[in-house]
């Protein structure tokens, strides 16, 4: 691989400790610190983005590159660092975080001029890891790494995973943080993303009250990651806080999308880039349920359920704004795109929703439509995914309650069926509204509605396969992600199996890794 073409701008842009010290403190007043990868001994690769790699400009791997992928023997051009943020948790100031398990590699810059950050995550510990050991464990790192890559195939924006690999070492962890810590193995996995900057970068700098960095830092991220920005004094400053605005919104309406619960979305986990990134206790949707949130640790008060988290975005952007309030120095503007903000998201959330219906433009009536059918997956309790693969394929001779009984996780009963049928009844009339053909509008649908997702329970076979030596679930999940919108692989559309219902890893998991 083409390890040479890596450099470390942001190092030499902003104050940063170098003394490459992994003593966990605060470092006040700077924005990374130097450290070095733990370095293993035994590694071993579990799997490769060939693809990924040659597209940023890495190029092919070959068997000498396996100590790049974990940090081991680095050379001289690769200054690796960790960054320092902070940021709100749970709704809550955390005051200084950081890369507790991030190791940065620096940018790469490929033959077209695009920019992509390396970072290895589990690789050891940093100034930042608060009391823990910086390592990552095989489970959540497989998770990472096959997630990231279904989101980008869905094409929802997001962090990247170029590789995966064994440490050789064990790596203790309280999976569910109930007294019974247990060895797993460990594993680094490489992400990538045009950057890893967070809203908790700017948060850090604000609140230590350091104002020239925080300029300097809003300067390098608009001149680096949004050429859009062409405006100069206090209007860039805004500018820049309205496309943040708009990216995130954007990325809120995906998720909902597709489906997508983030688990743990506090500002320190919200990109300035507007992308999907650190996937920790996330799940794909299964039955439908606005009040669901994967994470253990949300419980009971549910703060990043699936349906709040278009609110939640809002609520961290609040923070943001606070954060570049020195910069702005408008209460009035701030105060007005973020009230637009929610307009603006709920505008595309419906325009969306429209979509996955087969809807070429929105009706006044269709709000109450969506509620109605919102009301009614939960009371069925549908899955998500499955109940538009099979709307899709809905005649004027269908059986509806058998068409669907394999997508409800109950007993669709006569009662239940026939409130699915008075529904179907409705969409029918509604569609008759449209101004283009059926066959148009199930183009529409086709494009919206993926056959496969990445559910957890998937995900947990997979890992409990590799644990054991084998890779072809692995290998299965790696190409059924590719083409989310085909149904390669009709053994993955299916509901989630009722042995999995409480399964820890499967549909609940806890910040744990």
């Amino acid at each position: 691989m083409n390890i040479e073409r890596i450099r470390q701008p942001f190092i030499k842009e902003f104050p940063g400790d170098f003394s490459n010290n992994t003593m966990q403190r605060n470092t006040p007043k700077v924005l990374f610190a130097t450290v070095k990868p733990a370095g293993f001994d035994h590694p071993k690769l579990i799997a490769f983005n060939e693809a990924l790699s040659e597209e940023i400009g890495l190029g092919k791997y070959e068997d000498k590159d396996l100590d790049f992928l974990v940090g081991n023997h680095l050379p001289e051009n690769v200054q690796t660092y960790a960054t320092a943020y902070a940021g709100h948790q749970f709704g809550n100031w955390a005051g200084q975080l950081g890369d507790g398990r991030a190791i940065l590699a620096g940018e790469i810059i490929n033959d077209a001029g695009k920019k992509t950050e390396i970072q290895w995550k589990g690789a050891g510990a940093t100034p930042y890891s608060r009391h823990a050991d910086g390592r990552a464990v095989l489970r959540s790192s497989v998770r990472e790494y096959l997630m990231s890559e279904a989101m980008h195939h869905l094409g929802v924006p997001t962090t990247r995973a170029l590789s995966l690999a064994f440490t050789g070492e064990n790596v203790i962890r309280d999976i569910m943080y109930s007294g019974n810590p247990q060895f797993e193995k460990g594993a680094v996995v490489i992400r990538t993303a045009e950057s890893f900057l967070r809203f908790g970068h700017f948060e850090l700098m604000s609140s230590q009250r350091e104002y020239n960095s925080l300029q300097e830092l809003a300067d390098f991220t608009i001149e680096n990651y949004y050429p859009e920005i062409t405006s100069s004094d206090t209007q860039k400053y805004k500018d820049f806080f309205e496309n943040i605005c708009t990216r995130t919104a954007n990325l809120m309406v995906e998720w909902f999308r597709v489906g997508f619960v983030h688990g743990v979305m506090n500002t320190d986990n919200m990109s300035v880039l507007g992308l999907t990134i650190d996937y920790g206790p996330y799940s794909m949707m299964d039955e439908y349920d606005l009040n669901f949130t994967p994470n253990t640790t949300d419980l009971p008060g549910r703060r990043y359920a699936f349906g709040k988290q278009g609110q939640i975005s809002q609520w961290n952007l609040w923070q943001l704004a606070n954060a570049l309030h020195p910069l702005i120095k408008d209460e009035k503007f701030l105060e007005e795109t973020l009230n637009k903000y929610g307009t603006y998201f709920w505008e595309a959330h419906d325009t969306m929703l429209g979509r996955k219906f087969g809807f070429d433009s929105l009706l006044k009536a269709d709000e109450d439509f969506f509620t109605n059918w919102q009301g009614l997956m939960q009371e069925l309790q549908l899955d998500y995914t499955l109940f538009f693969n099979q709307l899709e394929k809905i005649t004027s001779d269908t059986d509806i309650q058998e068409h669907f009984k394999d997508t409800s996780y109950t007993i669709l009963n006569e009662e239940k069926a026939g409130k699915l049928k008075d529904f179907i009844k409705k969409y029918e009339s509604r569609l008759s509204l449209n101004t283009i053909s059926r066959k148009e509008s199930l183009n529409i649908m086709k494009k919206n509605n993926p056959k496969f997702t990445l559910r957890n329970y998937l995900l947990y076979e997979c890992i409990e396969e590799i644990n054991q030596g084998k890779i072809e679930m692995l290998d299965k999940l790696t190409e059924a992600l590719k083409s989310p919108y085909h149904e390669l692989f009709p053994e993955f559309s299916t509901k989630r199996p009722p042995n999995y219902d409480d399964t820890a890893g499967c549909s609940t998991l806890s910040c744990s890794s």
